[in-house]
């Protein structure tokens, strides 16, 4: 059974939700719940705080019994639902929808135009990665198109409200069981193929939202969406590449330097992608006594072991203190860039090589 708990709303914003005596903090889905105010008597689940997560670990609200009963459901009207068959299913107006003027789909039908799609492993290579896009290509316009393997609401990302209020983002769909974007799909095939053909934009960023799943095997982790996310864009034609997840102070030994989701996917990929990585020399590495143990050199040959000659490794100019000074997200599970620069190193690498891959449309 679910860990459902009945709490009253102490205090809106940060949202607190009160269970017996204890002040609980909460996150409610206003596009699903509706909104919550201080007083509201709520249904809260309680099993990511109870069991101590670190990604996650807050209360969620499933149903707000006070103000919460008297919705009339999405406007669309359409027979696509998403979190089918839960208790928050609720109808989409999905974007694989076919237009009157817009050309086939489907095998068969006019080629998918060649835009370039980054998938990346991880949420926190979001940020950098546009940013490095935009940095390099100032009017291209990147999309992000939301997989499963972390949260599912797309209304959850910081990163995604940051970017789009700084124009860094043209546009935000979420794909299969991922809901909330800006727009709908129900795959993440169809959400590429929409994006490509219909959505206008240069480029797309593919991945998760926040808070990667994990078990510490080599299959049952959330990384793997970039296996299947990298097999829609390379099925669809579309010019792929990896952003590796790499880290020079990650304190597991599988996430030291090259991580093991990005081996095992770079493994088991059907087709050839390109692997952007940071040159040996990063403008703003941490030196001397704060130089982290890992170096390039061991990453790039550990990256060439992997992708032998099944998958081109491109070298790519980064400047991780011009984007410590660019106000987005500069910490990942706790450390800093400064105590992992690898980290965010990666991601720029991987943004300049999707801005150089891009045909700008006229």
């Amino acid at each position: 059974m679910l860990k459902l708990r009945r709490g009253t709303v102490v205090d809106a914003d940060p949202l607190t939700v009160r269970i017996g005596s204890e002040r609980r903090p909460a996150w409610a889905d206003a596009g699903l719940v509706g909104e919550v105010a201080e007083g509201d008597e709520v249904v809260v689940n309680v099993e990511a705080a109870d069991l101590g997560l670190g990604s996650g670990g807050f209360d969620v609200v499933h149903v707000n019994l006070t103000r919460g009963l008297d919705g009339s459901g999405p406007a669309s009207g359409e027979h696509v639902m998403k979190l089918n068959y839960t208790s928050l299913q609720h109808s989409i107006e999905p974007v694989e929808m076919p237009e009157p003027e817009s050309p086939a789909e489907g095998p068969g039908a006019l080629p998918v135009p060649a835009c370039p799609v980054l998938v990346i492993p991880l949420h926190g290579h979001l940020a950098p990665s546009a940013w490095a896009a935009a940095q390099a290509r100032p009017n291209l316009l990147i999309g992000y198109v939301q997989t499963t393997g972390g949260s599912l609401p797309g209304r959850l990302s910081h990163d995604v409200l940051q970017l789009r209020q700084l124009g860094l983002l043209a546009g935000h769909v979420t794909a299969g069981a991922a809901y909330g974007g800006q727009a709908e799909a129900v795959t993440t095939l169809g959400a590429l193929d929409a994006a490509a053909r219909r959505l206008g934009w240069d480029v797309i960023v593919c991945g998760p939202g926040p808070g990667i799943l994990g078990s510490t095997t080599a299959y049952g982790h959330g990384g793997v969406a970039a296996l299947e996310s990298a097999h829609a864009a390379l099925a669809l034609g579309l010019p792929t590449l990896l952003s590796p997840r790499l880290s020079a102070a990650d304190p597991r030994d599988r996430h030291r330097g090259l991580s093991h989701h990005t081996a095992t996917v770079l493994s088991l990929l059907l087709g050839s992608v390109r692997v952007p990585v940071p040159e040996v020399e990063v403008a703003g590495w941490p030196t001397g006594e704060d130089a982290p143990d890992v170096d390039m050199p061991s990453v790039l040959d550990a990256l060439h072991r992997v992708c032998d000659d099944r998958h081109d490794v491109d070298v790519e100019p980064v400047d991780l203190e011009r984007y410590q000074r660019s106000g987005l997200p500069t910490r990942t599970m706790g450390r800093s860039i400064a105590e992992d620069p690898l980290f965010f190193a990666a991601p720029l690498a991987a943004g300049n090589a999707l801005a150089a891959s891009a045909v700008t449309r006229d």
